[in-house]
């Protein structure tokens, strides 16, 4: 049996639910008299909705189409473009997952290669036309043609396969550093995929030299085939430079990729070593090494756990749990944000810009006030130098936010959230002074990152329309919203609320009235074994660093100096009121905080010995392994708790919420299959084959 028929046996029924790409084709006639171009259109027959993805039947009716072209003798060159808005966003992630032998593996590997390459091993020209977003598999095929051209409306260009445990397994790691550069292709291949699956603009990419010429989206087809037409007839020359400073890039890369992950995840250093490979390999060499690669990781258990993370991130998160009927939000014409500091100041940025409607800041003092609004033009402006608003835009999201000395200005606002200081007496005072001024539709929004809701409420004349709104710093990065519902608040809030966070772009949990909700909660729990175990005797170092084998963002005390050791301090005391059994306060981090110390490192990232000071003096010192086993069985016990109060829906929205509120690694896929797959949550918090993680 020739190859092709062997992979069919092999992977043709593996996905019975495949959604397939078929490779339509069409002859072109060339402007200017430059030939006939077979044009191949990617096209699964639905709408940009659901894009163009690659798995063995779509491979197989490329296969066919680019067959059928090369026995042609009538061409002057192939074209290939997408559907409208989609040219293909890669590998069909179920297929992948349906994947359970090393031979699959190395199957999908080499029938990928062997069909995409043909696009750049044919006697004439190819050309990629891409029209729409280009992601993984759907950028390799673009990057094996001959020349490329990029629409500037083009969304996203990206190659995400190291955000779930892979590598670019169809050309990619091999293409694109020799046709950018290594260090360009370093931040495609890994720098973006590690900075929460960032993805590059049209524009951006043509900049990076992914693409050759770069046209309107408006006649880009028209433009793009005039423009081959000039190729074909040597009015045009593409020059490709040859790019050096591989050893460099590939060592710098390396440094990060530890700083970040200290080796937990396999996939970005196995890219790597990919990217270092194509500086001398040839391309069977190297396509060979990126099959070995995907079969490797294709059948690993980061990979499972990475499709449970991103099914999570593109999936529960746009239809979140509880939330009520749409139907039922009210609309938000202006918002009112009671505090002036970077927080407020922050929010108030982002509900100008995503709600486009007036936003006013409210504070007693003049100059805090000042400095609020201040922060806001600057940031537009910002905006503005990197070319991300136009100057229009960037005047009328400075208009639209405004600052006044009394809440007066709040009379015809539809949704106010305060930013004061984490103080129950404090907010409560907020809320009825605000109370008293705004309509009776007006939401109320409480930004506390511990208080209860309930308490907060309770004087209210109308507590129903008290809603927590829960912002992680920085505002504008992080994703999640927890938006916590208290004893009285109503459907109509609820719903408004999960509106206003939709149209902020933000991935919103609801989340009970419950001491510190989910992130804080779980991160004060984990926070407080690591200081607790330092307190008893265990040098700082040591449990600062138990904890590295999962590639977490950041150290336990490097997170205690983001969020300030006062913020720590005020959560884990709320939380010992509420569970003392379960939360200690450490005696030690009051010192330190009471001395006025931002944390214990140094502002150059070195410790600082004289608040290191601060912590120990205790005779029962751990091994970083009895460390690192304390805090995941705490943090399983507190998950276990926290599902059996009903704080969430399932054990999916904790995942969710450590995933996007605490950067909990997508490698590991939740933090509760991860807690299941160990053996550390006993019973399993989820049922077989709801996480789609082996155990």
């Amino acid at each position: 049996m020739s190859t092709i028929k062997n992979w069919r046996a092999l992977l043709g029924e593996r996905n019975p639910d495949e959604v397939v790409t078929k490779a339509l084709v069409r002859d072109v006639q060339l402007p200017g008299g430059a030939g006939t171009m077979a044009l191949i259109t990617l096209d699964n027959g639905f709408d940009h909705t659901k894009p163009n993805t690659f798995g063995p039947l779509g491979l197989f009716a490329l296969d066919e189409a680019l067959t059928e072209i090369a026995g042609r003798t009538d061409l002057a060159a192939v074209g290939v473009t997408g559907k409208p808005f989609i040219f293909a966003v890669g590998a069909d992630l179920k297929g992948a997952a349906a994947l359970r032998t090393r031979e699959e593996a190395l199957a999908i590997g080499a029938l990928g290669h062997h069909v995409f390459r043909q696009l750049g091993e044919l006697d004439v020209p190819s050309f990629a036309f891409v029209n729409g977003a280009a992601m993984g598999g759907g950028l390799e095929v673009a990057l094996h043609c001959t020349y490329r051209t990029i629409s500037s409306g083009v969304p996203a260009v990206a190659l995400p396969e190291c955000f779930l445990g892979l590598v670019p397994g169809w050309g990619g790691t091999q293409l694109l550093p020799r046709l950018v550069g290594p260090a360009a292709a370093i931040k495609l291949i890994i720098e973006n995929p590690l900075a929460q699956n960032r993805v590059t603009k049209g524009a951006d990419a043509f900049a990076l030299g992914v693409a050759d010429a770069m046209f309107e989206p408006a006649d880009f087809l028209e433009e793009s085939l005039r423009w081959a037409s000039r190729v074909l007839k040597g009015e045009v020359t593409v020059e490709r430079a040859a790019h050096d400073g591989w050893e460099k890039a590939v060592a710098d890369a390396r440094f990060l990729v530890d700083m970040k992950l200290r080796g937990a995840s396999p996939a970005p250093y196995r890219a790597l070593d990919l990217i270092a490979m194509a500086e001398t390999a040839s391309r069977d060499e190297g396509f060979a090494a990126e099959d070995e690669a995907l079969a490797d990781l294709l059948t690993g258990d980061e990979l499972r756990a990475g499709l449970y993370a991103f099914d999570l991130v593109q999936r529960r998160a746009k239809r979140p749990a509880g939330a009520p009927d749409k139907a039922l939000a009210r609309k938000v014409t202006k918002v009112g944000v009671v505090g002036a500091g970077l927080m407020a100041s922050q929010m108030a940025l982002l509900f100008a810009r995503r709600l486009e409607v007036p936003v006013v800041l409210t504070d007693l003092d003049q100059a805090r006030l000042d400095k609020g609004v201040g922060y806001v033009h600057a940031e537009a402006d910002k905006l503005l130098a990197k070319g991300r608003i136009s100057a229009d835009q960037a005047n009328r999201l400075k208009s639209l936010v405004t600052g006044s000395l009394t809440k007066d200005a709040f009379a015809d606002a539809d949704f106010v959230i305060e930013a004061v200081f984490e103080d129950l007496a404090v907010k409560k005072q907020v809320f009825a002074e605000v109370e008293a001024v705004v309509p009776a539709e007006c939401v109320l929004a409480t930004n506390t990152s511990s208080l209860s809701l309930t308490e907060m409420g309770a004087d209210l004349a109308h507590p129903e329309r008290l809603v927590g709104f829960h912002f992680f710093n920085p505002v504008a990065v992080m994703p999640l919203l927890e938006i916590i519902r208290g004893a009285a608040t109503d459907d109509a809030t609820l719903a408004t609320a999960f509106a206003v966070g939709r149209t902020l772009k933000k991935s919103s949990v609801l989340v009970k009235d419950a001491p510190a909700f989910v992130v804080n909660r779980l991160l004060t729990c984990f926070m407080g074994e690591v200081v607790a175990a330092v307190d008893e005797g265990t040098p700082l170092e040591v449990a600062e660093h138990a904890l590295d084998g999962l590639g977490l963002p950041m150290t336990p005390f490097a997170l205690l100096q983001l969020v300030g050791p006062a913020v720590g301090l005020h959560v884990a005391e709320t939380l010992h009121a509420a569970f003392p059994d379960r939360y200690g306060v450490s005696a030690n981090l009051a010192k330190l905080v009471a001395a006025g110390k931002p944390g214990v490192y140094r502002p150059d990232f070195t410790l600082d010995p004289e608040a290191v000071a601060f912590f120990g003096g205790g005779d029962r010192p751990s091994t970083a392994e009895e460390v690192r086993e304390r805090v995941l069985r705490a943090l399983a016990r507190e998950i276990r708790i926290m599902l059996d109060e009903g704080v969430v829906a399932a054990p999916q929205d904790i995942d969710l919420c450590m995933i996007l509120g605490a950067g909990w690694p997508f490698h590991l896929g939740g933090i509760t299959p991860y807690l299941d797959r160990t053996g550390i949550a006993q019973p399993r918090f989820l049922p077989p084959g709801v996480a789609s993680v082996p155990a």
